[in-house]
């Protein structure tokens, strides 16, 4: 059965807009998260990524939450799972992609929209160790990812029902729309290019020669940026081949667990429609396209005593999986 939303999403007065949406969650949320332990996970090719978690009881639900572009476990919209994982009794688990802890990863590969691996292998690890249901939920960058995983695993997938907010279905639009013009989209733009390119700096001293340099500090944009660096640390040939390879929009009827699919048809990084039509196919995806939200904002109630409904759905949505 489709998943249909406990209550309507209703813009907080004054924050409508879908810039005052994003913006004003960015800021605003907060980041206060229940008590977890930092754990260290080594990878076979000798990295690392480094896990938030907490249990829940013996048989309890466990929540994966995947974070977005230079986001990182400290993010409040990964710290509201985690928040009303706790107060439902259920244990959590946040991932930190490769760089994205506050300590530099080992290798000169990085983390990118469509890799699955280090995804898969602590979602396998937690199914392994956890006796109740197994829940995902992803965040832009993250919902693509765990998209991407789950149309890769087919039946074979190791969790019970995901969930995916703001997902860039089509990563080549995605960076159109980022691209573009207008001052909110260059403020987007420079905000990621800021700490993609101080990585991207360091990267060069440990591995001089991983990728261009001179293209890289040319970089104005994330087509230019995907180009110079991802593209090559990654394996693609170029931005197009990367967008091409890793963009879950056009796998969606691979999926084979209960997902629940929710953007916002006003997101300002994404072109219409930001969900594919074909998503609609699949009897498995719960679509939810709301006309107001932005980009991972979804801010209700208001401005003073916000409510993120996206956050709270997500958990209805698992909620009722167990029902």
């Amino acid at each position: 059965m489709r998943f249909e939303p406990t209550q309507p999403f209703v813009p907080a007065p004054g924050l409508a807009n879908e810039h005052a949406q994003t913006i004003y969650a960015s800021l605003v949320r907060p980041t206060h998260a229940p008590t977890a332990r930092r754990e260290r996970r080594e990878l076979p090719d000798g990295d690392f990524v480094d896990l938030d978690t907490f249990d829940g009881p013996r048989g309890a639900p466990h929540v994966v939450a995947l974070h977005g572009l230079e986001g990182s476990s400290q993010a409040g919209y990964i710290t509201a799972i985690l928040r009303g994982a706790a107060e439902r009794g259920w244990g959590a688990t946040a991932l930190n992609f490769r760089s994205c802890s506050g300590e530099p990863n080992r290798l000169a590969r990085s983390y990118h929209s469509g890799d699955i691996h280090d995804a898969l292998l602590i979602l396998n690890e937690v199914r392994a160790r956890v006796t109740g249901p197994l829940f995902a939920v992803g965040f832009s960058l993250g919902a693509n990812v765990l998209c991407r995983l789950l149309e890769e695993q087919g039946d074979s997938a190791p969790v019970d029902a995901a969930a995916s907010i703001s997902a860039p279905y089509d990563l080549d639009a995605c960076c159109r729309k980022l691209d573009g013009p207008g001052p909110f989209h260059r403020l987007y733009r420079e905000r990621f290019l800021r700490t993609l390119k101080q990585k991207a700096r360091a990267k060069l001293k440990r591995f001089p020669g991983a990728f261009d340099s001179r293209a890289l500090e040319a970089a104005r944009s994330i087509r230019a940026f995907d180009d110079a660096v991802t593209a090559p640390l990654h394996g693609f040939r170029d931005a197009t081949h990367y967008y091409a390879e890793a963009s879950s929009g056009p796998r969606l009827r691979s999926i084979r667990r209960p997902t629940l699919l929710l953007s916002a048809a006003d997101d300002p990084m994404l072109e219409s429609p930001v969900i594919p039509p074909s998503a609609s196919d699949n009897p498995l995806l719960s679509v939810v396209l709301t006309e107001h939200g932005g980009h991972v904002g979804f801010v209700g109630g208001r401005a003073y005593r916000p409510h993120f409904w996206a956050e709270a759905q997500v958990l209805e949505f698992f909620a009722a999986r167990l029902r």
